[in-house]
């Protein structure tokens, strides 16, 4: 039996064949107690064999006393977000 997967990182097509990788890893992680598996090629895992970027993060803002998730603020609220600039005092 032959299986398809892609690559976590470049979206090649790796081959699994009964159950073995014939290039690249498998990396694990646990989320709420829960085990998750992830597939690194070859390629990709000899560059950075750290498993990142496989979980959205969610950012929140303070909106008039409310913070809220960005994600739900509408178009025009969200792009003037993005237009923000850091302001530091020295």
């Amino acid at each position: 039996m032959q299986k398809e997967i892609k690559c976590h990182d470049c979206n090649a097509v790796a081959m699994v064949v009964d159950g073995n990788v014939t290039n690249g890893v498998f990396l694990k992680y646990l989320e709420d107690s829960k085990e998750h598996v992830i597939f690194k090629c070859t390629e990709c895992h000899a560059k950075n064999e750290a498993l990142e970027n496989f979980k959205p993060i969610e950012v929140y803002s303070r909106v008039v006393g409310y913070i809220r998730p960005v994600a739900q603020f509408n178009t025009g609220k969200q792009q003037e977000y993005k237009d923000r600039k850091e302001y530091k005092i020295q």
